[in-house]
């Protein structure tokens, strides 16, 4: 993957964290966040040649503000990515507390100003340390609190020749938004849009896949395990058990089974008559009432699909698409 990775950024003119940035991008429109993405990302803040060697802290933050609107290619946000991540850094030395200060957003202690993802890559080569009579290793550092959302840090890993050798990651999150399961779910989500498009940045925003194994089979074999008869199927037979069974009522009107099986028979072959069949589209603008109930069966023993209003208001004949649009209307026939 990491090697792909590599290669996307090469087509694009881009760098590794301009490829990432556009992937949490994708991933975030995805989630739910917009097609407006907002992150922010840390920079050095040494572009001044007399900083290269001094001792101290210089960091600063940018807001690097996409659009992924219009269903783009991969490769497209990673082209809007590199204008958007150029343009903020030949603004990076402009304090991160100047910018909020000048546009002045709405304050909140819960939240960061202008954006709640952070997103950093790490691709310098770790320090060695050589020193007289000693062994020195870094060592890791208890989470600080999160400051954010959600902190997205990536590590870029290179072998002894340079070649691509994986990319590591961890994330920091507000406990009081999220949970560890959602931020592994969303860890496993990132991954897996990272391998997607390594493998084809030509794919669509809406063609990338941002749903776990777990989630896809639940959604497919567990919640869609609905399989009934329709109910214009099970009329005919309670009609044919007990015709004089109440079988639908809505206030003080009531159809039995065989005077509903009447309607529908009735209003289908009216339907039928107008052209209605496979394919055809029939929309209903009823109330909820008996007079519903008859419609949608009859629409379903027309063998046409249905899309359904419920208003109390009135419809009329028209033509939709080249094809005949039957519509009724509530209240009286």
């Amino acid at each position: 993957m990491h090697a792909g990775l590599v290669e996307v950024a090469g087509r694009g003119r881009a760098t590794m964290f301009m490829v990432v940035h556009a992937a949490v991008c994708v991933l975030l429109a995805r989630m739910g966040a917009g097609r407006d993405v907002v992150v922010g990302t840390p920079v050095a803040g040494r572009s001044d040649p007399a900083l290269e060697e001094l001792v101290g802290f210089f960091v600063n933050t940018l807001v690097l503000r996409v659009d992924v609107s219009g269903d783009p290619s991969f490769a497209e946000v990673v082209e809007r990515v590199r204008a958007a991540d150029l343009a903020a850094y030949a603004h990076q030395d402009v304090p991160f507390e100047r910018l909020v200060e000048e546009l002045n957003p709405v304050r909140s202690l819960s939240r960061n100003p202008l954006f709640q993802v952070m997103l950093a890559l790490q691709n310098v080569p770790e320090p060695q340390w050589n020193l007289p009579g000693a062994q020195v290793r870094s060592a890791s550092m208890f989470a600080p609190a999160a400051r954010f959302d959600l902190a997205i840090t990536l590590t870029e890993r290179r072998d002894e020749q340079g070649a691509p050798a994986g990319l590591t990651g961890d994330i920091l999150y507000a406990t009081d938004l999220f949970d560890e399961g959602t931020v592994q779910a969303l860890a496993r989500r990132l991954a897996g849009v990272l391998e997607q498009v390594a493998a084809d940045p030509g794919l669509r925003l809406s063609d990338i896949d941002v749903l776990t194994d777990d989630e896809r089979t639940r959604l497919t074999t567990g919640w869609n395990d609905t399989a009934t008869e329709a109910p214009h199927v099970l009329v005919p037979e309670s009609f044919a058990v007990a015709p004089d069974a109440v079988a639908v009522r809505c206030g003080r009107s009531a159809l039995s089974y065989g005077e509903l099986d009447e309607r529908v028979d009735r209003l289908a072959r009216y339907l039928v008559a107008l052209g209605v069949g496979r394919e055809v589209r029939v929309g209903l603008c009823l109330p909820r009432s008996v007079d519903m109930v008859v419609a949608e069966l009859a629409v379903w023993r027309g063998v046409g699909p249905l899309f359904r209003w419920i208003r109390s208001i009135r419809w009329t004949v028209g033509v939709h698409g080249g094809r005949q649009w039957c519509a009724g209307g509530g209240g009286d026939r």
